[in-house]
Formats: structure tokens, sequence, C-alpha cells
């Protein structure tokens, strides 16, 4: 039997626009939607929808509004594919929430409302300190965790073979993107990113989020859900909400999720949410599995037709 793994995406997907089509032709999305709106007290659909991008691009939006469309993206996948069945999830970073709503550990309202807060708790850290980050391409882990320490920088996001994310203090940064092209990289150029996501420069966001996560339920989970600290399945609840709480200022461990699941026999792998930078990735991790992406209707049509044969 194919085993698949559910995908969600992580912040950096979001777009104006993403899950309007959606919204506009489907009953089940529309649903959804206004939940959603309901639950955080605003219109976050139409942040989604009309933006702007100032609006959309800001952690506190960002975040709810990409789990609201992977959300809804899983949920039109179910519809149109009665009897679907999926053996894991992973997400990255606040898609690691989306995948654990997906495995019914947390329910979808106190999914979304945490990543609400998430991203508040984030971006007020952002505000706090002036951090950034950069993607380095063409240079491996080894050399790029030497350019951190000799910059002060950590690594935060290790994607797929030869594409690596920096993080840390801004005038660092600028060093470390020195140094990384001394040493070989094809690129290193800083990111549009608000601050040091997965660095200790997010450390006071934890505190605040550990509350958070301790007035949820949550439970075990129904099915395989990797994380991204141990790039392994997660466990009881409490361990899910220390690693949750871990996640803000460690690294991203991707790569490693994903080679932890080609080794279990996984093969099929749908990515869920706007964009399909998750697709790129895998297609530099096993070029030989069978990706599929549902981000909006067409994708979600072609996934469908691609499940059901």
């Amino acid at each position: 039997m194919t085993q698949t793994a559910f995908l969600f995406a992580g912040q950096g997907a979001q777009v104006v626009g993403m899950g309007k089509d959606f919204f506009g032709n489907q009953p089940t999305a529309k649903a959804w939607f206004e939940a959603a709106n309901k639950a955080v007290g605003y219109d976050l659909a139409s942040v989604c929808f009309e933006g702007p991008d100032a609006e959309l691009v800001k952690t506190e939006n960002a975040q709810p509004a990409i789990f609201l469309v992977s959300w809804v993206a899983f949920q039109l996948l179910k519809e149109r594919v009665p009897g679907l069945e999926f053996q894991a999830a992973a997400g990255l970073s606040l898609g690691e929430f989306t995948a654990l709503t997906a495995a019914g550990v947390i329910s979808f309202e106190d999914g979304l409302k945490t990543v609400r807060q998430r991203g508040r708790y984030m971006q007020e850290a952002c505000e706090a300190t002036r951090g950034g980050m950069a993607a380095v391409i063409g240079l491996d882990e080894a050399a790029t965790r030497a350019v951190c320490e000799e910059a002060g920088v950590v690594l935060a996001n290790l994607n797929c073979p030869g594409q690596l994310v920096i993080s840390g203090e801004i005038e660092r940064i600028g060093k470390a993107c020195e140094l990384a092209k001394s040493k070989g990289a094809r690129r290193a150029l800083p990111l549009p990113v608000a601050g040091a996501y997965h660095s200790p420069l997010m450390a006071s966001a934890q505190q605040k989020l550990r509350a958070e996560l301790a007035a949820v339920a949550a439970r075990l989970p129904a099915l395989t859900v990797i994380s991204n600290v141990t790039a392994k399945p997660h466990g009881e609840p409490e361990e899910i909400r220390q690693l949750l709480v871990e996640q803000v200022t460690s690294s991203v461990r991707w790569e490693d999720s994903m080679r932890y699941l080609l080794a279990q026999g996984f093969t099929r792998f749908v990515e869920l949410g706007p964009g399909t930078a998750l697709s790129g990735f895998m297609k530099k991790i096993a070029k030989d599995v069978q990706m599929l992406n549902v981000a909006d209707m067409p994708s979600l049509e072609n996934t469908a037709k691609s499940l059901q044969a």
C-alpha cells in the first residue's frame, strides 16, 4: 500500500488572494472561512483575499492566514476524495500546528487562535530586537555551521540539500553572508522578514506561548506527526507542548524530517496551503517520490484526480 504524508505550508508562503477561489467555488470553504472570522474576531478571510500585502505579511496575520488556507485545502481534498487516508503529517514551522490539528491533537478553533497569538508574540519579539535572516545557497551544513559560529548567528532552517537559512542580529547576518560567499556559497542573501525567527532573539515569545498552550486541550495524535525540533514523531500531549515552545528558537529540521518519512517507506506527499515551497524542497531531497499539492481550485482538481487514479 502506498504510504501518504500530508505537508502543511509555513510562513513566507502567504500571497494576497490565497483561498479566494476556494471561498467562491466551495460552500465548505466558505463555511470554514466564516468560522475562522468568528473565532479570531476580525475579517481574516478579507486579509487573505484582499490584503493589502503590508497587512498580510505581518506575522500576527500571516500565521493564522496560512493556517486557515492550508486547513481549507485539507478539508476540500478530503471532500473530493472520500475515504482518503494519510499515515503521517508534517508542517514547516507554523505548519506544524496545522499538521497537529489535522491529526486531531488540537481543535481547529484552538489551532487557529494559538497561531494567531504565536504570531503576535513573535511580532513583539521582532520589534524588541534587531534581527534578520538570510538564505545560504550552495553551501553544505558543516560549512554553514562554521560560518554561523564565526559570525555569531544560528542555523534556522535546514530545508533541503544546498538550501539553508541563517538567523540572528541584523549586523551579524551581513557579516555571515560575506563569510558564506568567501567559503563558496553560490548565493547568500538577506530575506525580507521582520526578525530573526528560530533564533535566541525569539526567546521572549516562548513563555507567552507556553502559557497559551497550557490552556489548550490536547490529545494523542491519531497518526504520525513529525516534530520540527527532533525530526521524529510527536508523542504525549505534554511533550508536544514542550516541543512547540522549543520550536520558536530551535532549528527547523525539514530535510531530516522528510528523510525520516522516506526511511519509513513514504512515497507520496501532498503539500497543502499556499505556494509550492515544500514541493521544491522535496525535489532536492528525493526526486523519485510522488509530490502533489493543493493551493487553489486547479491544483485541488489535479491532486484529487491523481489520488483517485
